[in-house]
């Protein structure tokens, strides 16, 4: 799935600026945006999948009466992806950051389901 790009594909600013831009620099933007979206939906369809996994452990704890967050296993968790980020070459606080946005949303839903449960 990708998504073309109607802005001025040399990134520069002002009316007619692209028109100076090699055609051959225009074809690898458009390339290598073509594979940016392409991850991207990736990347959105991967924690779509994510999600759907921590709503069951989320319907799993309310059923069984578990708080909602485990901090033990969520610094296991950043732990193991800073190391995956190092080794991947990716900014490890950026990995850690990214984690941490994920895992407050998921606390967050598990207690919505825990609220529902009661």
């Amino acid at each position: 799935m990708t998504t073309r790009h109607t802005s001025d594909d040399s990134g520069a600013a002002g009316a007619g600026a692209g028109d100076a831009v090699d055609p051959a620099v225009r074809a690898e933007l458009s390339r290598l945006r073509d594979s940016i979206d392409n991850i991207d939906a990736a990347v959105v369809h991967m924690l779509a999948e994510r999600f759907k996994c921590t709503q069951q452990v989320g319907h799993l704890k309310a059923n069984h009466q578990l708080p909602p967050a485990d901090p033990a296993r969520e610094a296991r968790q950043i732990a193991r992806l800073r190391e995956l980020a190092e080794n991947a070459k990716l900014d490890p606080a950026f990995a850690e950051k990214f984690l941490n946005f994920i895992i407050a949303e998921v606390i967050r839903h598990h207690e919505s389901i825990a609220d529902g449960a009661r």
